[in-house]
């Protein structure tokens, strides 16, 4: 699940756009924010105390990430994607965000697959449980900022299958 949270939230910096309208470019940067919120609260609810016994260091290092990383949100919650320092403080973010990344990717998650084996499976059902419940009473605002961040394409393409499978569902029924 931590994997998967990474790539979302990479995938999520990589749709970003500087020529988007501000209205997209907010509501991507609201989904990435509410994305690495739940994830740091996750992860230090239920996977690092899990992990804490095997690598303090790490553990006690990625922690005080999470609040530079919270820090920075709390920043662009507090702004409109028009000024100025929207998108350095965004940028800023992204750069800690891939960081903590890196030293989760490489040194902590494959030490929790030695370590932890048979109890990731469980660790990752509760994460899951904690996610969902976190994320529930976002699921507005999820809806909204997805719409926003759809890329235009992705609509047209949705449209034209729309179109498409109402003209063959009509076709079948006049032939049946």
């Amino acid at each position: 699940m931590i994997r998967a949270d990474h790539a979302a939230v990479l995938d999520l910096f990589h749709r970003y756009d500087r020529d988007a309208a501000a209205a997209t470019r907010q509501a991507l940067a609201a989904r990435i924010c509410l994305a690495l919120e739940v994830h740091a609260q996750v992860e230090e609810e239920i996977f690092y105390p899990a992990m804490g016994s095997v690598d303090v260091g790490t553990v006690g290092k990625l922690i005080p990430e999470h609040d530079r990383m919270r820090s920075s949100i709390g920043a662009l919650r507090g702004m409109s994607a028009d000024e100025p320092r929207f998108e350095s403080t965004l940028f800023e973010l992204m750069r800690e965000v891939i960081h903590h990344v890196a030293d989760e990717e490489t040194v902590l998650l494959p030490q929790a697959e030695r370590v932890l084996g048979e109890r990731l499976g469980e660790l990752g059902a509760r994460m899951m449980k904690r996610r969902l419940a976190l994320m529930a009473p976002h699921a507005g605002e999820i809806a909204r900022s997805g719409a926003r961040t759809v890329p235009k394409s992705n609509l047209f393409i949705a449209a034209g299958m729309l179109l498409a499978a109402g003209w063959l569902f009509g076709h079948l029924r006049r032939q049946a």
